[in-house]
């Protein structure tokens, strides 16, 4: 009876998956600041955070389709000295973010752009930490 007791079950570890281009690495990243809530989403949020030299890095959509949004953005991160990252597609960056459902498959529903995401907080600094580190030259 005792011996059944003693059985431990160990939880499979989840490998790193390998980190070859800057994408994958701002998935990476913003999975491990979501876990730990380092993550901002809009505008208003992402400018108080620039402002308050609080946010680390900030990720921008190319697909924003408002110039003066853009502008701000960037103003704000080059006064500041904050790193800044384009992101192609804001319903990627939505989804990245956050901003979105999961299904009982794992799959995302119902996603919402993000036009800009920061990241106050990295949580995990693993592979994909060090090599958005060396694509930013820090």
């Amino acid at each position: 009876m005792a011996e059944e007791d003693d059985e431990v079950v160990v939880a499979p570890v989840e490998e790193e998956e390998e980190v070859t281009d800057l994408m994958g690495a701002v998935r990476k990243v913003l999975k491990n600041a979501l876990v730990v809530d380092g993550v901002i989403r809009g505008l208003h949020e992402v400018a108080k955070h620039i402002d308050a030299s609080k946010a680390q890095v900030v990720f921008l959509a190319e697909s924003c389709n408002e110039p003066t949004y853009k502008k701000l953005v960037q103003g704000l991160c080059l006064e500041k000295n904050i790193s800044l990252v384009d992101v192609p597609d804001n319903k990627q960056l939505g989804e990245w973010a956050g901003l979105c459902k999961i299904d009982n498959d794992g799959l995302p529903r119902k996603v919402v752009g993000a036009s800009c995401v920061a990241v106050t907080d990295f949580g995990e600094e693993g592979q994909a930490y060090d090599y958005m580190m060396k694509y930013l030259g820090k």
